[in-house]
């Protein structure tokens, strides 16, 4: 092989990488899509309301008040109080805040570990591909929420516990997704090139492949964060969520359904509208990356 050779696989591979996925046409593609442009500035405003709500409209979240408990909408209360004498529109800023922290480490967690392993069975292929799938799917033969269940009953549950065990069984559908965009791209000339010039495995995973599948893993991110809130939600409607003094959206609907007969709907709407909207905007937004990214010739 000569140097002129080896020069031009090297600049066909630093461009490859240099330009992966058309990251920058995101935000115009963004702007053209109606859906996620409203979904994108939906969770900005869902994020601002329960991280910067608590700076202008501060309440007490950790002593009970039994006096101003279940108090309807009024002055002093625009959403009205719980049946603890919480202030039910405080509560919701400090549930958001904790099911947001949650999903988004979950879906961190689970696209790391996914990531490096779908890369690594997809570049391996043959034999070595076949086994790590076939682990993947006898894995997700486990019901997810089942399992779940059965942790958050034998362990103490908190934010960053809850992330884990969350994350530790979402990263299955990152590992077939990346997977797959792997087989793709393992058969592309910088690629190829890069195994020519001797680079090892690990060269070739973080610094061809993954970054050339980052659209990909990208939009998984964003799915990745919606189901872990309706997983936090169901956990915490379920019983087995955290527990007092943390909040989250899902145990103060539990908390809301059990006087679901006395007509306190402001201990139940307002939480189920956030984890609503929270879900919508980002399965929106996922949908309009997903579009964005998947166009790759612009």
């Amino acid at each position: 092989m000569t140097s002129h050779d080896v020069d031009a696989m090297t600049a066909a591979t630093d461009t490859a990488v240099r330009n992966p996925v058309s990251i920058r046409s995101v935000p115009r593609w963004l702007r053209q899509n109606p859906l996620g442009l409203t979904g994108g500035l939906l969770l900005v405003l869902l994020v601002g309301f329960c991280f910067l709500g608590p700076l202008f409209y501060q309440t007490n979240q950790t002593d009970v008040d039994l006096v101003n408990a279940a108090l309807p909408p009024g002055p002093g209360h625009p959403l009205g109080t719980d049946t603890n004498g919480f202030d039910v529109l405080g509560r919701l800023m400090a549930g958001g805040q904790v099911s947001l922290q949650i999903g988004l480490l979950a879906a961190l967690f689970a696209t790391t570990i996914g990531t490096v392993y779908g890369a690594v069975a997809g570049l391996a292929g043959g034999v070595v591909d076949g086994f790590l799938m076939r682990l993947v799917d006898i894995m997700l033969s486990i019901p997810f929420l089942f399992f779940v269940l059965i942790l958050s009953a034998r362990f103490h549950a908190n934010a960053l516990s809850l992330s884990l065990v969350i994350g530790g069984f979402s990263w299955l559908v990152s590992a077939r997704l990346v997977r797959g965009e792997v087989l793709t791209l393992r058969v592309r000339e910088f690629v190829l090139a890069a195994k020519v010039m001797g680079a090892s495995r690990r060269r070739i995973i973080l610094t061809h492949l993954i970054p050339n599948a980052l659209g990909v893993i990208i939009v998984n991110i964003t799915f990745q964060v919606a189901d872990a809130v309706l997983v936090v939600a169901a956990l915490g409607f379920l019983g087995f969520g955290l527990t007092y003094p943390t909040a989250d959206w899902g145990s103060q609907l539990a908390s809301g359904v059990t006087y679901i007969s006395a007509d306190y709907w402001w201990l139940i709407y307002p939480a189920g509208a956030c984890v609503i909207l929270t879900v919508l905007a980002l399965n929106l937004l996922a949908d309009a990356l997903r579009d964005a990214v998947g166009r790759r010739g612009d």
